[in-house]
């Protein structure tokens, strides 16, 4: 029988600096990795254990615990070249935001949510990255649009073909953004539809530049801009379709899967804010309108930052 692998005898000063490697959460999350588990083996976790909680193989832990041994802290610290720091390819930058905006749980994972250190951890585990600063993967989410936020309670999707539907959708936007080749039979050209509405006529709040104060400062002012109260529909609904075509249809409740809702909030926000249409005719108009605007300013600054919002909302 095999003698049991277990780090050796490490004083206080050592413990400590282990500690300090763990709970600093900064710089390389390989050294971070390696000292959790040396740690634990200095606990007198099995290596079977440390494995499991390290979300790794048992002769990866025996191999650190081995160099440790060997060459102690030197060997928690990987052995890079010299040069410029790595980019990532548009392949991986893509994976990582996938992953970022998934759920642990979805990965067998048993925690809620993702922390910057777990996360790291994750994506050298799977292998999708070689190493990660929590530092570095914090700016790469913030170049791909991603944040920490509160999480809003929203209706889950009851659709038995969940799965199937949310990888077809995913499938196609990859075909759209080009990080994979159509195979035969497939579609070159994706677009995304959706339905807007029910567009009622009604007065929708906004903001406009106006005198501070009104009449009761200054009686010679004009009153503060006011919109007309509406308790009744008269005039039906009308609702706007963005596109035809062959359909891949998202899951129920999942509308957020599709690309064009964010374009429905930029919609909103520029056609709709501080309006009140008196006739569909008038509300239709002003949509075509801004559809023509949207389309020749589609490098807007406003616009693509209300639309990434939207995205990562």
């Amino acid at each position: 029988m095999a003698a049991k692998v277990r780090v050796r005898e490490i004083d206080d000063d050592e413990g400590g600096r282990l500690l300090r490697i763990i709970r600093r959460g900064t710089g390389s999350v390989v050294t971070w990795r390696r000292a959790q588990m040396v740690l634990l083996s200095a606990q007198g976790l099995p290596v079977v254990k440390i494995a499991e909680v390290t979300f790794t193989s048992p002769d990866r832990v025996r191999d650190v615990i081995h160099n440790f041994n060997a060459d102690g802290f030197d060997s928690l610290y990987p052995k890079y070249r010299g040069g410029r720091p790595r980019t990532f390819t548009l392949p991986e930058r893509r994976e990582i935001k996938k992953i970022a905006k998934s759920k642990p749980a979805e990965h067998g994972l048993p925690f809620s949510t993702w922390s910057l250190t777990k996360l790291a951890d994750f994506l050298v585990a799977e292998g999708v990255v070689d190493d990660f600063s929590h530092e570095g993967l914090r700016i790469l989410l913030r170049e791909e649009g991603v944040s920490f936020q509160r999480v809003k309670t929203w209706k889950a999707s009851s659709d038995p073909d969940y799965a199937a539907k949310k990888a077809r959708v995913e499938h196609l936007y990859a075909i759209a953004d080009g990080e994979v080749i159509p195979e035969e039979g497939e579609p070159e050209v994706v677009f995304c539809i959706d339905e807007f509405g029910p567009l009622n006529l009604q007065p929708h709040p906004g903001k406009q530049w106006a005198e501070r104060g009104g009449r009761h400062k200054d009686p010679d002012r004009e009153p503060r801009p006011r919109r007309r109260a509406t308790y009744t529909r008269p005039h039906g609904v009308r609702h706007l379709f963005a596109a035809r075509g062959e359909i891949a249809y998202t899951p129920t409740n999942s509308s957020w899967l599709n690309r064009i809702e964010a374009q429905f909030t930029a919609l909103r926000y520029f056609a709709f804010d501080g309006t009140d249409h008196a006739s569909h005719e008038e509300q239709g108009s002003m949509i075509r309108r801004y559809i023509i605007w949207r389309n020749k300013h589609a490098g807007d600054e406003r616009l693509r930052d209300v639309v990434n919002r939207a995205n990562v909302a």
